[in-house]
């Protein structure tokens, strides 16, 4: 792997890292959340609203709704034995596959209790309730036990029913629903055998089709009361769902048998004052109130729904594994945290992660139709914090390491300008003392013109750096008030700041006899104002070190040119140098202009006498929009 690849891994690793230990716990935090039952009721209502919004379903044709409403004129209530057995024979000449009476029955109720016996003893296809939880209701003592089903239901904390109970362990042995028996007589005329084997977690089985048994942590669902055999209930959607027929029309006749022939018969209670109702939040209502639904609606529901998944493939209400919800979870949280590190600013940033949460509302929503349950809140809820809290921590992180950057450039530059100027000027001090070779009158008025002048370009790269910030980096300061401007041609400014750095009094440079200058014009586009600062202040550099070093210099060759895709700045002399296997501060410079150029530096003997300093950079850089 290449140097370079590996610092900008390091480098993603570590911006990565400042992002994600705060998302996982955000994550961590939302999960144990939802584990402690906190997002219950949130999940509850985002699976009603999700439910709601189905597309409509057709009217299921095979149940039919027998409802004694407020419009029907009993004079008693409740109903005769008589009267009952009198819609029971009118019903069974309608030749329905099964007939459900969803009313209690567990007493005589005279005039006609004999004849209402005669009934049960001779329609077959009767399936009457039963109450079992909490306090008990007896059946009709005349039949047998395949013709009686609880009606008993159980609804969430929030009064809503979202699941239907199917079978019930009881003293006597499983009871089962008064639903369960309804669909069981229907399909077995299909030929569709039904199966309870408590062995596997399904339970039942209808034909090949299990029903998805509900457990206490399906779905929304912590520490649920999962007694017995539960599915959640997939109400049909829609306006109108079953056929309902009032008990005047019955009685009246005004009817089409054909809708009761072949046919699953629900006869219940249609009237508020009876309180058999039930609230849920899953059908869609067309009044402006919503109002509970009737026990025998629910029934209908509950009967519908098994059989319309044996023979239509209707989806029947399923969830995920407790694993693979957590990790849908953390997936959601994760992308939030990727968001949040590839947004490039706010406002892209609320588009995104709104984007997103529209797309993952739709996900769930097309799961829910393929009757699948996942959970959508504490997705939501790690998405949107991830996705948007945590910008703000990346933002702050890139902010602090661009500040930190900047105080290094402002660090950098004020170095070089210094290290360039007054320390060339107090190194050849140095050189005046340590050689002893003026006597001490004469060095002292040396000394003294050589520290004004330090004096004065301390001086003046402070009255630099008050009128310009150091961080503008539009311009370079040279020494003696001459500040060069960095926007234009860099041919010109190299030339700017070798005409400047040879007028300095360095001691080699008086030997020069023979001077040779190139600088052509270069391609620009690819390199920034802080490339163009490096290059100038190594041309500086390099002949600072040649005035400095190369005793008995007397020729000097300065050129920029192009080369077999390579520009190359080089300098060349005949002096002869400083030998040293340690590298200065200056040379380490070079090095990093050099791997900033992609490109490479070299200083070497130049035949026999001499110091060649060179650096070279690629023409085209295809590598410019990943800096």
């Amino acid at each position: 792997m290449q140097p370079g690849l590996w610092k900008i891994i390091k480098e993603e690793i570590r911006i990565w890292r400042v992002g994600v230990f705060p998302g996982i716990i955000i994550i961590a935090l939302v999960i144990v959340a939802r584990l402690s039952g906190l997002m219950q009721s949130l999940e509850w209502l985002a699976f009603d609203s999700l439910l709601r919004l189905r597309p409509e379903e057709p009217i299921d044709e095979r149940i039919v709704i027998v409802g004694i409403n407020q419009d029907d004129r009993l004079t008693n209530f409740p109903m005769s034995d008589q009267d009952l057995a009198a819609l029971l024979w009118k019903l069974h000449r309608c030749q329905p596959r099964v007939i459900g009476v969803d009313i209690y029955r567990n007493f005589p109720v005279n005039p006609g209790h004999t004849e209402l016996v005669e009934a049960f003893k001779n329609i077959k296809n009767l399936i009457f309730i039963e109450k079992v939880l909490p306090k008990q209701i007896a059946p009709p003592p005349n039949l047998s036990f395949e013709q009686i089903g609880f009606a008993d239901q159980i609804t969430d904390g929030d009064g809503k029913l979202r699941r239907s109970l199917l079978i019930i362990p009881t003293s006597q042995g499983d009871k089962f629903s008064f639903s369960l028996r309804l669909a069981e007589i229907y399909l077995t005329h299909q030929d569709i055998s039904f199966k309870n084997s408590s062995m596997d977690g399904t339970t039942i089985h209808f034909g090949n089709l299990a029903l998805p048994k509900l457990f206490p942590n399906s779905g929304g669902y912590v520490q649920t009361d999962a007694t017995g055999v539960q599915v959640l209930l997939n109400f049909r959607s829609g306006r109108k769902r079953f056929r309902t027929i009032s008990l005047n029309d019955i009685n009246s006749s005004k009817f089409n048998s054909e809708w009761l022939r072949d046919r699953i018969v629900i006869l219940g209670i249609t009237y508020p004052s009876h309180k058999d109702l039930m609230n849920t939040s899953t059908i869609p209502s067309s009044q402006p109130i919503k109002r509970p639904i009737y026990g025998v609606e629910i029934q209908a529901h509950a009967v519908s729904q098994i059989v319309s998944a044996v023979l239509d493939d209707r989806p029947l209400l399923n969830t995920w594994s407790d694993g693979w919800e957590y990790l849908w979870i953390f997936a959601w949280g994760f992308l939030g945290i990727a968001i949040a590190r590839l947004s490039k600013s706010p406002l892209a940033n609320l588009i995104i992660v709104g984007t997103t949460t529209s797309s993952l509302v739709v996900a769930s929503y097309l799961l829910l139709t393929w009757g699948w349950w996942v959970p959508v809140i504490p997705t939501i809820i790690v998405l949107t914090l991830n996705g948007i809290e945590l910008t703000a921590l990346y933002q702050c992180d890139k902010a602090l390491r661009s500040g930190i950057k900047a105080r290094q450039d402002v660090i950098e530059r004020t170095f070089e300008t210094i290290h360039n100027g007054p320390l060339q000027s107090l190194a050849k001090v140095l050189k005046m003392v340590r050689g002893e070779d003026l006597p001490i009158k004469e060095l002292l008025p040396e000394l003294e013109k050589e520290l004004d002048k330090l004096n004065h370009e301390l001086r003046g790269i402070y009255d630099f750096l008050q009128r310009e910030h150091p961080t503008q980096d539009s311009s370079l300061y040279l020494g003696n008030t001459l500040v060069l401007n960095l926007q234009d041609p860099l041919h010109e400014i190299l030339y700017q700041v070798y005409s400047h750095t040879l007028a300095r009094d360095f001691p080699c440079f008086r030997t020069i006899k023979v001077k040779i200058r190139t600088f052509e014009p270069i391609d620009e586009r690819y390199l920034s104002i802080q490339e163009k600062q490096g290059l100038c202040r190594f041309l500086e550099e390099a002949l600072c070190n040649v005035g400095k070093h190369a005793t008995g210099v007397t020729r000097l060759e300065v050129t920029c040119f192009s080369s077999e895709g390579w520009y190359t700045l080089s300098i060349i002399d005949d002096g002869l140098g400083v030998n040293s296997s340690r590298e200065g501060r200056g040379t380490q410079q070079f090095r990093n202009l050099a791997k900033q150029l992609k490109g490479k530096f070299q200083r070497v003997p130049f035949s026999s006498r001499g110091t060649i300093c060179e650096l070279s950079w690629p023409i085209t850089k295809f590598w410019y929009s990943n800096k």
